[in-house]
């Protein structure tokens, strides 16, 4: 195939391509990259109009041809023929350095080879760019931000840059600002600026006491888990580096979260907890500040899952550092610490909820294995730039052990790098030796300038070794003999670091081994004053440590007419200029007929319920997907002009709003999402925070999130929230993936009144049920399994006065008055209950009475007695679900329903046998399953 024709009329193609083969070689079809790296020579020879792009491309500050600009120079002379093709050389070879140089930096500790790349090597690439050549090069038309007057000056300190102890991946960026901005910031050194005498003395007094403790606990517990932080030592450096910037561009708090590793070092040399509360821990000795207390019944968790919160000084002031508590699951904690982080930064006393990223910094310590191999991470890296979840940026540090439990990286990944996800991102990565612990302060603070700049997330791969396996009774030469081997005889970063400190004069090697001293000898006094304690009577717990299982105060949730009616007008308001939907709008306005002559559905009671809930000043957050309408259309509480496309919330406009609304549209995730807003409800205890399901069916996509922190997070750590999940739910011939909230498993982990779970079958109660848990002050998750079509149910609506009056009833009886005629009482929850009521038969049953379970854990059980000693002629007692009997609530509440009924009347089940999918998936098949189980309810 013949080259291409530049100097016709292909020239502006020709700069396209040029542009694309500068950012990636490999982009443009062959023959072209053929001519682009071609010797200089011929090429000038045979295309003088592609020197010409050449030389204004090498103008441009990004290195791409420029789009505009004045006319092209005259073609150069034959003399500068050489020079310029050496700088179209010249810049292949900086873009090489720029995207490839990470592969061959010295990053591993251990000293294995780095791959390289052909693409560095400038002989193979460029054999015609002479010393003499480069010498002649300005360094500036090259935009190189290292320092030197030429390319030969400046190339060895532009691969010392990308390709030392500490390396960069910034091109796969797609915003031009930022890769260039990092580029300044690698290249200019301003970051990795030389430590005093006495900055790197403290330096080498952190990694003494990094390893000084993990030494003295691994000789003092012979045995126990650790998860040492040995091979990352100077992850604690680091973090104290992060903490002090953060301060300094005005944050008050730290949100960490983390895995095992390295934990227990972050929770005495970051957090602050005193090496007793630590030791107490090996010592199997109950730590107060570390357990629920047992009257609550509280099971503790193991130390190093165990949160902890302390308070540092910094230069710029005091700074709260938060350590998030974490279950073994390892990333599952990465969005919990993301909505902690985006709460704290939320200013909920304004009617928007102002957000100022500056005022909290989230830090996740990632394994390289689980960042790779958890699909969390990628969901939580979703949310980065969301408007609902940005947290202005988070520090993201790999503790890169090269090893995952027993599995190697080629076993655990797909990609070169744990990384390389964050490429999907437009994430910058920094990977660095952690051997270097300048190098390592250096990442950090090139990092947290880059989020302050653009607020965004940021990668810092530190790679290490780990030096005892997963933990300290595991062998790792089982597995990994070599790499064990290696690590065995590898000096730790402490040792090197104080030996170059002894070189270069910084101080003696007496001087170096007090320091490692002190620290074993801090160690040894503080055990044996723990040792002396032993035996004591350990102090009782005080009164705020304790959460009551209820306040025994009554919770006001009616709200007078003449308020509804004003929020109703208020939430009907929009503003001049502003067209909603038309259509939209006709079936709003009906809401002002509602209120008066009943017929108030589950969206405007649910509008109501939040309109005097921020107006008593209680800010609310919800969120979920396709929440803003609702899935089914009936919530509608933004709305969007029909011209314009503008967005305007009326909750987000009352009159007296005293709190923040807050509603959000989600991604399509359930893991992250959910541990977000459970972060966030924990950080924000005053906020009622909900999270919508688009389907009830897709929560179980966040089971972690709901086993390990909604429902144990109190008995594990003290922690509970008044986070409610809106779970629609109900069988209406959608099948099986549309049908069922998975109301048993929410019942089988409830217990200890962890817990709230309802189902109601009027928007009066979900009213209340609404105001209830806001304005309650005993937190506990709320799970509502909500409806569908019950949304719009003329049965299922209220009145005005319902809503004005009265409160949350978590039983309901039949309205029939011939009570004493009743011989069979059918209990039920949710829809089935208007299926049963609303049935052919109905009026054909007339021994026979329907009632409502509302609230089903805690059980009502003495309401439900109550509700039963008013039918004194019972032969029978039904419960009648539509779920199958091994799913829905039969099997979590029989045993309260056996309480309830008189002695010696049966109790029978009703509703679908046992079956391993939760219901059909053919509409007929629904209709006459749903049939004969109404009939037998109503025995007809």
């Amino acid at each position: 195939m013949g080259r291409p024709d530049v100097d016709g009329l292909n020239t502006g193609y020709a700069a396209l391509l040029l542009e694309q083969y500068l950012d990636n070689p490999g982009a443009v079809p062959e023959e072209w990259r053929d001519l682009f790296e071609s010797e200089p020579e011929a090429l000038l020879q045979r295309q003088p109009g592609l020197a010409r792009l050449l030389e204004r491309a090498a103008a441009d500050g990004d290195g791409h041809a420029a789009a505009t600009g004045p006319a092209p120079a005259p073609a150069p002379a034959a003399a500068d023929e050489e020079l310029l093709g050496g700088v179209a050389a010249a810049m292949a070879l900086v873009k090489a350095i720029r995207m490839h140089g990470h592969l061959a930096a010295r990053l591993d500790p251990l000293g294995s080879e780095p791959p390289g790349d052909p693409a560095l090597e400038p002989e193979r690439l460029t054999p015609k760019l002479t010393p003499e050549l480069q010498a002649r090069i300005p360094a500036s038309l090259l935009r190189l931000h290292v320092e030197g007057e030429t390319l030969a000056e400046a190339l060895p300190r532009l691969l010392e840059t990308y390709t030392g102890s500490i390396a960069y991946e910034i091109e796969h960026i797609s915003d031009h600002e930022e890769r260039v901005w990092l580029r300044q910031a690698i290249e200019s050194g301003r970051y990795r600026r030389t430590l005093s005498r006495d900055e790197r003395v403290r330096l080498l007094g952190r990694l003494s006491q990094a390893e000084g403790m993990e030494r003295y606990l691994r000789r003092a517990f012979l045995g126990q888990k650790q998860f040492s932080v040995e091979g990352l030592d100077v992850m604690i450096p680091m973090l104290d580096e992060a903490i002090e910037l953060a301060a300094s561009d005005g944050a008050h708090e730290i949100v960490v979260g983390m895995a095992h590793r390295g934990r227990l070092n972050v929770l005495a040399h970051v957090i602050g907890r005193p090496y007793e509360t630590i030791l107490r821990e090996f010592e199997g000795e109950r730590t107060i500040e570390a357990v629920v207390s047992s009257e609550e019944g509280g099971s503790g968790d193991v130390k190093y899952h165990l949160g902890a919160q302390g308070t540092r000084s910094t230069p710029t002031g005091d700074i709260t550092i938060t350590l998030v508590s974490n279950p073994s699951h390892l990333e599952a904690v990465d969005p919990v610490v993301e909505g902690r982080a985006r709460a704290e930064q939320t200013d909920r006393s304004s009617r928007q909820g102002y957000h100022d990223p500056s005022v909290a910094l989230p830090v996740l310590i990632h394994g390289d294995a689980s960042f790779a191999g958890q699909g969390s991470v990628a969901e939580t890296l979703n949310l980065q730039a969301l408007a609902g979840y940005s947290t202005g940026g988070s520090l993201h540090l790999i503790a890169n052990n090269q090893v995952g439990f027993t599995t190697d990286p080629e076993s655990g990944r797909s990609t070169r790098y744990s990384s390389d996800l964050a490429k999907g991102f437009d994430i910058p990565i920094v990977h660095v030796n952690a051997d270097d612990p300048e190098a390592a302060l250096a990442a950090v603070r090139l990092a947290l300038a880059y989020r302050r700049r653009f607020g965004h997330d940021v990668v810092v791969d530190l790679v290490g070794y780990r030096r005892h396996g997963h933990n300290e009774q595991d062998e790792a030469a089982y597995t990994q003999p070599l790499l064990a081997a290696a690590i065995a005889d590898h000096p730790t970063a402490r040792e090197q670091f104080a030996a170059r400190l002894v070189a270069e004069g910084d101080l003696t090697q007496e001087q170096a081994d007090e320091l490692e001293q002190d620290v074993m000898s801090e160690l040894r006094r503080a055990h044996e004053a723990l040792k002396e304690t032993f035996g004591q009577a350990e102090p009782s717990p005080t009164n705020d440590t304790h959460i009551p299982a209820a306040t025994g105060d009554e919770v006001v949730t009616a709200v007078a007419a003449d308020r509804l009616r004003a929020f109703n007008e208020q939430l009907l308001r929009v503003p001049e200029g502003f067209t909603p939907n038309p259509k939209l709008m006709r079936q709003l306005e009906r809401r002002r007929e509602a209120l008066e002559e009943g017929g108030i559905d589950w969206g405007q009671a649910e509008a109501l319920a939040f309109a005097s809930l921020l107006v008593e000043g209680i800010p609310i957050r919800l969120t979920g997907q396709d929440t803003e309408r609702g899935t089914f259309s009936h919530r509608h509480d933004v709305l969007h002009d029909v011209a314009t496309g503008a967005m305007y919330t009326p909750l987000q406009h009352l009159d007296d709003a005293g709190g923040a609304f807050e509603i959000y549209n989600s991604p399509l995730s359930e893991y992250a999402c959910l541990g977000f807003e459970y972060g966030y409800s924990v950080a924000a205890p005053e906020a009622l925070v909900l999270w919508e399901a688009q389907f009830g069916d897709f929560v179980n996509g966040a089971q972690i999130i709901i086993d390990q922190f909604i429902a144990a997070g109190l008995s594990k750590w003290r922690e509970s929230t008044r986070l409610t999940l809106l779970l629609p739910h109900g069988y209406e011939g959608n099948g099986p993936e549309h049908s069922s909230a998975r109301l048993e498993r929410f019942l089988q982990l409830a217990a200890q009144e962890n817990l709230r779970i309802a189902n109601c079958t009027t928007s009066s109660q979900h009213f209340h049920l609404l105001r209830r848990q806001a304005l309650d002050a005993t937190a506990r998750p709320l799970v509502v399994m909500t409806p569908k079509g019950l949304l719009r149910l003329k049965q299922a609506a209220s009145t005005l006065e319902d809503l004005a009056s009265g409160e949350f009833r978590p039983v309901l009886d039949d309205a029939r008055p011939d009570r004493d005629d009743v011989e069979r009482l059918v209990l039920c929850q949710g829809k089935i209950y208007y299926d049963i009521t609303g049935h052919e038969e109905r009026e054909n049953a007339s021994r026979v009475a329907v009632a409502r379970i509302e609230q089903l854990y805690p059980f009502p059980t003495e309401r439900a007695k109550d509700v039963v000693a008013g039918y004194p002629n019972l032969r029978e007692v039904v419960w009648a679900q539509e779920e199958p009997q091994n799913m829905g609530a039969w099997r979590a509440i029989r045993h309260r329903l056996e309480e309830t009924k008189p002695e010696g009347v049966p109790l029978l089940y009703i509703g679908r046998p046992w079956r391993a999918s939760p219901s059909e998936g053919y509409p007929t098949a629904h209709l006459r399953e749903q049939d004969r189980i109404v009939r037998a309810a109503l025995g007809v």
